[in-house]
């Protein structure tokens, strides 16, 4: 899965990595959680604020989200919650590195790591948006991040990672026919990235300072 992720880059390097057709202006943020709002891009290079936590159109209760913040790639054409928004709705969302908790020897505690591309650059995490609204005339536009199997890097972390659009294929994820994205949903080549541990101050989602990605024992 993919609970905890960061986004530092500038909204000009965001524009810039994206192509958008403005340039936003994201705060960075070391510490992103579920529930929170988060940049995405959607067809036609649109820089949008989501929530995270895909939030079904048909949904009587938006409190769903907070379960759907993670889509297996393997079924998200076929479930009902998310099929509607693989085929219509897809979407990237920007990160810089992401964290993931690895079970310790005495099972009781995870340990944290934190996992990026080597020397740093902005992604594209593969995503799905949805729009919902309440019987009250509330309104909201919330978002899902697809998982798949790990690599060789993450397997020893955790059995599931966050699926890593290539940059030379962002318009294909936005804008193909379902049958023609499926190839794109798969684990991310593991030589590109780097994985280190850090404190467990990224623990809590309150804690949201660079301090969370200085290597344990920085």
């Amino acid at each position: 899965m993919c609970g905890r992720y960061t986004q530092t880059h500038s909204g000009a390097d965001l524009a810039a990595a994206f192509q958008l057709t403005t340039e936003p202006a994201p705060p960075p943020r070391y510490n992103i959680a579920p529930s929170q709002p988060i940049s995405a891009i959607i067809a036609g290079r649109e820089y949008r604020i989501f929530q995270w936590g895909l939030v079904p159109s048909w949904a009587k209760d938006y409190k769903i989200g907070y379960r759907l913040i993670n889509a297996r790639s393997e079924t998200a054409a076929e479930k009902p919650s998310f099929r509607a928004a693989f085929k219509r709705r897809r979407c990237l969302i920007p990160a810089d590195g992401f964290y993931e908790w690895q079970r310790t020897a005495s099972n009781k505690k995870k340990q944290p790591f934190y996992i990026h591309l080597r020397e740093r650059p902005v992604f594209a995490f593969a995503g799905l948006w949805e729009q919902w609204e309440g019987g009250d005339g509330s309104y909201l536009e919330t978002c899902t991040i697809l998982t798949t199997e790990p690599n060789e890097l993450m397997e020893p972390i955790h059995n599931r990672m966050p699926v890593i659009i290539p940059k030379t294929e962002y318009d294909r994820w936005l804008t193909a026919a379902p049958r023609q994205v499926q190839g794109l949903m798969r684990p991310y080549d593991a030589d590109e990235m780097e994985a280190y541990p850090v404190s467990t101050l990224v623990n809590s989602p309150r804690n949201e300072s660079a301090d969370c990605i200085v290597p344990l024992g920085g």
